[in-house]
């Protein structure tokens, strides 16, 4: 997985991506990272890359020129030819982000992020790069890095041998539209709090069985419109009448 990140502040991608997991990963040669500093691409030539907005208001809009400029940049450094190149604008207009998205964007061998920042993008060169327009909820940030990193984070996970342990990444929230599990570890008991006595039984299918029930609590409590997506047995379909009727 390559990830091309187009933004005014590379060294805010690069610090927050080349720790923990991630960073792991990028020197096992697992992920690529490569940024744009779209200043280096003004018009002008002294990195300013904004102006105001045609029709007044408020702000300033990033120009299309040098965003375009970044972006033939970005090609230019894509040695194989894989046809169709995914880029994704960060904006609060676009589609949700979710966990089947980044299982989905995973499946790439090369994406494109553009961050902006201001009052936004020209829109002309959104409809003439971006192939998706992507937000990480309802509310506005001050610019497209920390969705970024979101993204990637998200789809660093589902890339094979990212992880240590290959079965974490389908385990977690949203793998199955439910939430996770709680989870114990040592000690056994901690501040007069005991772990639950099936996790010390040794009986892996009284665990299992335990751990499905307790997500799906914790689903129909914290987030009950995932249950209609999904795949329920006949087994949980009873549980969950039973815990809904109490």
């Amino acid at each position: 997985m390559n990830f091309y990140v187009m933004t005014l502040f590379p060294e805010m991608i690069e610090q927050g991506m080349n720790t923990s997991i991630t960073g792991r990963a990028i020197a096992k040669g697992l992920l690529s990272l490569e940024t744009v500093n779209i200043r280096d691409y003004s018009v002008a030539g002294n990195g300013r890359i904004d102006d105001y907005p045609y029709g007044g208001g408020a702000g300033m809009v990033m120009q299309a020129e040098p965003i375009y400029r970044a972006y033939e940049e970005v090609k230019s450094r894509i040695t194989v030819d894989t046809g169709h190149l995914r880029v994704i604008y960060l904006t609060p207009q676009g589609r949700v982000f979710h966990q089947e998205m980044a299982q989905e964007l995973a499946q790439e061998e090369n994406l494109v992020f553009l961050c902006g920042h201001y009052e936004g993008v020209d829109e002309r060169v959104i409809e003439t790069v971006v192939t998706d327009q992507v937000s990480i909820g309802d509310y506005v940030l001050t610019g497209g890095e920390l969705p970024a990193m979101v993204m990637m984070d998200a789809i660093s996970r589902m890339v094979p041998g990212v992880l240590s342990n290959a079965e974490s990444g389908q385990s977690e929230s949203f793998s199955d539209h439910l939430l996770e599990y709680p989870q114990y570890s040592r000690p056994e008991i901690w501040r007069g709090q005991p772990v639950p006595p099936v996790l010390l039984s040794g009986h892996h299918g009284n665990v299992e069985r335990w751990r499905r029930e307790q997500s799906l609590i914790r689903t129909l409590k914290s987030r009950p419109e995932l249950l209609k997506d999904a795949d329920l047995d006949s087994g949980d379909i009873a549980f969950l009448k039973s815990i809904s009727s109490e």
